[in-house]
Parts: structure tokens; sequence; C-alpha cells
């Protein structure tokens, strides 16, 4: 095995690399490439090893080159093992190699060696592993990695590393099989669907994850201040810069028990679009985490929890009109977790100002609820009360008639970030009642009876208006405009159902109504798009002819089109759910498609375009699974009558307007704004 110390890029020639042979425990050994990388970014230190036995010698090159100059090149590594089999054993005690020059490759190689006897077999494993202890971000903050709790912050941990790799990647085999046995011996699923939800995973190691061991800087010489708490970032929330008496969310990282401390855990968008943890598409990935890594998935809601009672004034032009605003809005929730200081500096995303977005808070509280539904972690919901409380809260500015309903503002301000909505919206509208159903749900869990009545007072007269506005008899109007577009099939219009369904909650409409509306979608937005095998296009006119508005009404979307197919299967439509998810199979995972294996993309147009690659959303396909598979604590879970959603006078309804007056980014953190709070 050879390998070559390198990561590519600006440092591959820049010299000072070294290497350097080990021999560890239980006959591990190899080399150590220590490498030394560009701008002063962290260094790297690769392990080549293979582990000797009785029937298998391990010897090892520790250096060799590319180019002729070298003391030993390439050529004569390979003559050696053409000749001998084998390097000098010697040559562990060479140490560390002096650093390579100015434009070399500095090169390792490993061998193991054996005698097969005739028709007789011997396995030979190697393996490679890497310690990047510290990883810096554009601005500078420099964490230490999750692994280094366990390995230690040595880049010569790489020994420890790529020993527990040869050592137990027999059981890492076994313990992947028995997770994976069940869903692929499963005979009720069809074979593609085993495939591609196991291959979709993909994303959570190209997307570029990051998983960080604490929220503490690292200390450089160079960078001193590298030394303070994310929440010492910005602004944070305070009785010095804020004359408001705001909750604060009441967890620190060291004060969770060890165990449910699982640090802090970063990914992209997707390769095109750089910005961590974006919240309205982690909303459809987020139920592969939540299935696979649950406490990762509670650390990024309590990242987002802090985030939503924090403030930035830094002043940000957004690029869709031109327009000056504030960074970050107390109140708001995040759109990401930023992009060159992540945690710092919030929301890296500035084509439209976010505070104005209808989906971001009610999505927040949807996820929390699902979450706490989900793992029963009762710790977690009272930690976040008061972030779930300002985020709902915040949303009354959006009620602009005072009756109950939020309206769209006539611009993208959701998701769909280039289709203009205006009123109330079947996406954003089915968010709002399914976040105020929760809401009531969590604050009936935790003890606080009147808001949950509250809040059900404001959902029943919410849903009323909804109805009234939207349903036209077959399926909910994209917007309660006027005009054609207006009455487009979206096929994203029961979000908000999805999740209720998930969490356990009761239906926020009839299931007549439901599976209406989702036959509906099926018909069109999906069976008539290439006959079904494409997946669901975002808008569909009821005449049958795509929806042309605007890019992102005629694409369709991987990861919607799978949370379309979950919401079919929580409504037992488990033929229409298979066949719309399938198209996303066949257009990008099967032999006949655009060949996108590995790197779905957020969208495709129906002539096979695709838009940006390796994307966060097609994730969603895990919400497929747990509707097939739903959590043992949602299914315990007592459940909920629909017609005890509300038993108090509409005359008592009072949502918001004794607690919190509505946020402007104006003055102060709330500017005058006092809460008088009772949850």
């Amino acid at each position: 095995m050879t390998w070559a110390n390198s990561i590519g890029g600006l440092s591959h020639h820049t010299g000072g690399h070294v290497n350097e042979p080990f021999i560890g425990e239980n006959g591990v050994s190899g080399v150590l490439l220590h490498h030394k990388t560009a701008n002063n970014n962290p260094p790297v230190t690769f392990a080549i090893a293979a582990c000797e036995n009785q029937n298998v010698n391990v010897t090892v090159l520790p250096v060799f080159g590319l180019s002729g100059e070298s003391s030993v090149t390439a050529r004569e590594m390979w003559g050696t093992m053409v000749q001998d089999g084998s390097f000098d054993r010697d040559n562990f005690n060479a140490g560390v190699s002096m650093p390579s020059s100015l434009g070399d490759t500095v090169c390792a190689a490993v061998s193991a060696s054996t005698w097969v006897e005739p028709h007789g077999r011997c396995t030979v494993v190697f393996a490679l592993a890497w310690s990047a202890p510290k990883v810096k971000f554009k601005k500078g903050s420099t964490y230490y990695r999750r692994y280094t709790k366990f390995y230690g912050t040595s880049p010569r941990s790489a020994v420890n590393l790529v020993q527990d790799a040869l050592m137990k990647y027999k059981h890492w085999e076994e313990e992947i099989d028995k997770w994976q046995t069940p869903i692929l011996r499963d005979e009720r699923l069809p074979e593609w669907y085993k495939i591609t939800l196991f291959n979709e995973l993909y994303f959570l190691v190209a997307g570029g994850t990051i998983w960080i061991d604490s929220e503490y800087l690292v200390v450089d010489a160079d960078n001193k201040s590298n030394s303070s708490p994310i929440e010492d970032g910005d602004s944070p929330l305070n009785d010095s810069t804020c004359n408001s008496t705001v909750p604060q969310i009441g967890f620190d990282p060291h004060e969770i028990d060890d165990k449910e401390n699982v640090g802090k855990f970063l990914y992209l968008e997707g390769i095109e679009y750089f910005m961590w943890c974006t919240y309205d598409v982690h909303f459809y990935a987020s139920f592969a985490l939540l299935d696979l890594f649950p406490k990762i998935e509670l650390s990024i809601q309590r990242d987002f929890a802090r985030a939503v009672l924090r403030e930035d004034k830094s002043r940000v032009r957004f690029l869709a009109d031109g327009a000056w605003g504030i960074r970050k809005v107390i109140g708001a929730v995040a759109h990401d977790l930023g992009a060159h200081n992540p945690w710092h500096e919030l929301n890296a995303y500035n084509i439209h100002d976010t505070s104005r977005w209808k989906d971001l808070n009610p999505k927040f509280v949807l996820q929390i609820y699902r979450d706490f539904a989900a793992t029963g972690d009762m710790s977690f919901g009272k930690d976040v009360w008061p972030a779930v409380c300002t985020a709902m809260e915040y949303m009354e500015q959006f009620d602009r008639d005072g009756d109950g309903m939020i309206e769209n503002d006539g611009f993208p301000d959701q998701t769909y970030d280039a289709w203009t909505v205006q009123g109330v919206s079947a996406y954003c509208g089915c968010l709002w009642l399914a976040a105020l159903q929760a809401t009531a749900a969590l604050a009936r869990s935790l003890g606080h009876d009147d808001y949950a009545e509250r809040c059900m007072i404001r959902f029943a007269k919410a849903k009323s208006v909804f109805e009234a506005r939207l349903w036209n008899g077959s399926y909910f109007n994209y917007d309660s405009g006027t005009s054609y577009k207006s009455r487009s099939i979206q096929a994203d219009q029961l979000a908000g159902q999805w999740y209720t369904a998930s969490s356990g909650l009761p239906p926020l409409f009839e299931e007549d109504r439901i599976k209406c509306t989702l036959q509906k979608i099926f018909d069109y937005n999906v069976m008539r798009v290439k006959g079904g095998r494409m997946g669901a296009v975002n808008g569909m006119h009821p005449n049958g002819k795509v929806d042309e508005t605007c890019m992102q009404s005629r694409e369709i979307w991987t990861g919607v089109t799978y949370s379309l197919a979950a919401t079919m299967l929580l409504h037992g439509m488990e033929h229409q759910a298979f066949t719309t998810a399938e198209g996303i199979y066949i257009a990008g995972w099967s032999e006949e498609g655009y060949g996108y294996w590995f790197q779905t993309p957020e969208a495709w147009t129906v002539d096979g375009h695709y838009r940006s690659l390796i994307y966060m959303r097609p994730l969603a396909i895990w919400g497929m699974q747990q509707a097939l598979s739903p959590p043992m604590s949602i299914l315990k879970a007592p459940k909920v009558n629909a017609m005890d959603r509300a038993h108090i006078s509409p005359g008592t309804f009072q949502f918001l307007q004794d607690s919190v007056r509505k946020m402007t980014p104006k003055n102060g953190c709330f500017g005058n704004t006092v809460f008088n709070w009772d949850c």
C-alpha cells in the first residue's frame, strides 16, 4: 500500500512534510505522514498500516519520491517489491525523515507479505486513517474535532485510529449488518427503496460534515482571541445589552450530562450552497439524524434555540431588492448557522431578509416537538421552551388582519425562495397550523395548560380561515391571490400535516380532505410528469400543465418528493407513496436515469437538467422510514382527542397581546418591548 503525503491543493508542493515509521500494539505497524498545510491551516497526519501475525510479515519504506532526484524513487520502490516482496526491516529504525523540499512529492509504502499454500487462502488487511484534530474556519475560529475527546489532540493519534480500524473493522461490519439487515430483509419494501434509503446517507459524510467536541475555541499563539465560548460571539443576550426581561435558554454544554453532551455538529446545505445547517432544508433532512443520531439532532436544535434569542446588528445588504437590514433579529429563527464563522456569525444567506420569512419559525417549533415526542427527552423540552414561545410570538406580526392566520408578503418569503407567494398560502399556512398545535402539545406536556389553550383557540380560528380561503374541493390553492397561478397544485402543500402525523398529533384537516389532496398531487404533479418516473414537480396547473411561474415552480425537488411520499405513507397510501418516491430512484439512481449516484441534486427539471449537486434535502427519504417504523415513544404516547383541542370560549382568546409585542429590529434588543412570561 502506498500513500502520498498530500491533501492536494496549494500545499502539495510547498515542502516541509515529513514521514515517520511506527510500530504500534497488537502487531500493527506502518508509516505516519505528517503534512504541513498551506495558509497556516491546521496540519494533518495520515497513517497507513497493516497488522503483523504468524502468517503476515509487515515492512515499510518510510520515504520515496516521484521525481528522479529523490533518494528513493518510485521506480526503485517497485523494483524492490518485485525482487524481494518486502522492504528492509531496519527501516522501522529510520526515525523522522528530513522535511521535503519545495516541489517534491514525498510518499510512503507498507508491505505485507505472506506464504500461501496451493489452493490456500490468506487475507491481508491494510488500513488508512488520518488525524486532523483542529478545524479552522475562514475567519480564524478554531475548534477541536469530536474524536479528540476519545483519542486526544495530538496528530500522532493517527496511530491509535489506524490501530482501532485494523482491530475492530470486523466488529464494525457486524454492527452495520445488524442495523441494515431488518430493512434489507423486509419483503414488504421495494428493492429500490432499500438501496436508496441507505445510499442517500452518503450526504452525512460527503456534505462537508464537521463535528466538534466543545463550543470553546482553541487558543492559538497567534490568535489569542480564540478563547471564548460560542455564546460570547456577536451580541450575547444579557442584562447589560438588553433592557427587556428575556428568558434565557436554560442549558450549558458543561452542565449537560456527559453521556448527553455530544459536542456540536455542522453539515452544509450543499456543496454549491455553502451554509451550515440551513434550517429550512434541515426540516426535511433531519429525519435521518433523528433516526440514526438522535443526540446530534437535539444538539442542532439546541443551537437554533439559542440563536432565537440572539441578535446581530451588523448591517447586511440583501441581494434580491438591494435593501439593507441587520444580520439576525431576535425572535426570528436563523436561516443557517453561518459560513465562515459558524455559531458566531449567523445567517450567511443574504438573498432575502429571512427575518421576514414565514416558514422558519413554524419549522423550528415543529422540529422541536417532533424531536421531543420521538425521544421523550423532557429536559430537552424544558430547555428549549423559552425559544419556542419567542419563536411563536414573533409570528404575530405576520397576521396582518387579526384573523389568526399568517399572511405571506408578496415575495418568496419561504424555502421556495424564487417562487412569489401572496396572502394566505398552502405551504406556510399549513406549517403555521401545525406549529400552533405542536406548541399546544408541548405546552401541555410541560404543564403550561393556559398557554396551550390559547394556542388551540388560535388554531381553531386560523384553520377556519385557511380552509375558507384555500380549499377548492379537491386540494388547497397555492395562495389566496386572484391570479391563475394562485390555483397551482403545490406538491409540498401538506408539509405541516407531514410533521403533524410524524409527531403523533391529530390531523390538521378531515382525513378525506388530506387523502383527496394527496391523490390530486399524485395524479397531477407525479403521474403527469413522464408517467411518474421523475418524482413530483413542485407546481402543476389544474389543466395538467407544469407551472412555469418561476424556476422553482417547474422543478422537481428530490427531498420534497420523498417528504410527499412519507405523507402518503402516513395516510395509508402506500402505492402512491412508493410510486412517487421511485421516480427519484429511476431518474437519479437507476441505470436508465441521469447518473446522479451519490450526488443527489436539490432539483431537476422535466428534461433532466439538475441544480445543486450533493444536497441536504434528499435525506428526507428517512421521513419515509419513520412513517413505516415510527419511534416507540410516539406509538406509546397518549392520543390527543381532536375534539378536545380547544374548549374555552373565543372571547378568552389573547394569544400574544398580553405577553409579547411585535418584534422589530429597530431599537435595542426588543426595542421597548416588555415581556411578561407565563410559559
